[in-house]
């Protein structure tokens, strides 16, 4: 497969060995998705979505190509009206757990790639909190291959 989809792969089985060891306050299923895209029903449950995002291709020497490769990690869930600070809060939480728990780790399923950077900006959507009470934040991690 695709660089950028094997390492999006590898970074769902990291999220799956992370939360069988409870490294995260709260429990999700990762899935990797070309969309995430979720009825407003669904988000009622916590959606943590990993999806290919991007390739950018260098020159590492006169033989080997340097891969940044971007994958974006969203979490989603629809927050109760009358708890939404306490619900934010929770779920920026978890947002940094899964930021921390991916930040220098390996991938055993994609070895080759090294993590880069993480970027979470904006931490979350103000607009779509207000608009249909819903939490969404975009983690954006670059993973580097050389080959």
């Amino acid at each position: 497969m695709s660089r950028v989809i094997d390492t999006a792969d590898a970074i769902v089985a990291e999220l799956v060995i992370g939360l069988a060891a409870d490294e995260f306050s709260m429990e999700f299923t990762p899935t990797r998705r070309v969309l995430p895209k979720f009825e407003l029903s669904e988000l009622d449950t916590l959606q943590v979505t990993v999806v290919p995002a991007a390739v950018e291709v260098l020159a590492a020497s006169r033989a080997a190509s340097q891969y940044d490769i971007r994958v974006d990690i969203g979490i989603q869930k629809r927050v109760s009206r009358g708890a939404l600070e306490a619900d934010v809060l929770g779920l920026c939480d978890l947002v940094d757990e899964i930021a921390d728990f991916l930040k220098m780790r390996g991938l055993s399923e994609a070895p080759t790639a090294h993590w880069r950077t993480t970027q979470n900006e904006p931490i979350y959507s103000a607009e779509r909190l207000l608009d249909d009470r819903t939490f969404i934040s975009v983690l954006a991690l670059i993973y580097v291959v050389i080959e």
